[in-house]
């Protein structure tokens, strides 16, 4: 543009005062929540909450575990496990004895969560493999809402991580639900189709990448396709087919 017009322009909105505020984003929405959580998770998520907005991906809590763990040595075959409750409820020294297996499992994450410490708990610990386990508390929407798709894309995204760090990775299905009287709501919370369409992309994702992927679905399910237990790790009456489930793929790494 010509200066003969932008001097006049200039001083238009220089006669105009201060400029109108702009900002890209639309202004954010107030969400209320009226859901009933229940005297466990309500006061648990009332704890929780006000740490996750200093560290949402709640990075502090293995930070003092990576900073001691050595280098692995040579030919140590190191695996990390990742995951939610179910990973982190699971003593792997008893089920793996004599494997260098790390458990970086944190109780009631999503998989956002898992994907923001993924740096810090998985790939700075330089192992040979990983194993990714999580998405069902994103179905339940207990910390935030996720689509499957978004579920998906966040398991990806870590798996694309361990990839660029020449590390293999392990995919996993994620466990069955129960319908027990004792826990009818479980169902409700996480829809078992829900679940099946989940766990059928991530097979479908493991073969179109070459990863190993762990079903537990023949190990933990009853004739109508639930959970018989509201045990989290693992089924005792499971646990040959578990292990298995586990062992197959680690083999192929």
């Amino acid at each position: 543009m010509p200066l003969a017009l932008l001097l006049p322009a200039a001083a238009l909105l220089i006669g105009a005062g201060e400029p109108q505020h702009y900002q890209s984003s639309p202004e954010r929405r107030t969400v209320t929540d009226t859901r009933d959580w229940g005297p466990w998770a309500g006061p648990f998520r009332d704890k929780l909450v006000p740490s996750m907005m200093q560290d949402f991906g709640e990075r502090y809590l293995y930070a003092p575990a990576n900073a001691a763990l050595p280098a692995p040595a040579k030919n140590e075959q190191r695996v990390v496990f990742i995951g939610d409750s179910i990973t982190d409820m699971w003593d792997l020294a008893r089920y793996f004895p004599g494997k260098a297996y790390v458990n970086r499992g944190i109780g009631s994450q999503v998989t956002a969560q898992m994907l923001v410490r993924f740096q810090q708990d998985v790939v700075a610990l330089k192992p040979r493999a990983v194993v990714i386990l999580g998405g069902v508390n994103d179905v339940s929407g207990f910390l935030q809402i996720e689509n499957e798709d978004g579920i998906v894309s966040n398991i990806e995204a870590m798996a694309d991580i361990a990839e660029r760090h020449g590390i293999r990775v392990v995919l996993c299905s994620i466990l069955p639900v129960t319908n027990t009287p004792t826990a009818d709501y479980v169902i409700r919370e996480r829809k078992p189709e829900s679940l099946r369409r989940i766990n059928a992309s991530l097979e479908a994702l493991a073969k179109a990448r070459g990863y190993a992927f762990a079903n537990y679905s023949p190990a933990l399910v009853d004739a109508r396709g639930l959970s018989p237990t509201t045990a989290c790790i693992p089924c005792p009456q499971a646990t040959p087919e578990w292990l298995r489930s586990h062992r197959r793929p680690l083999k192929r790494h």
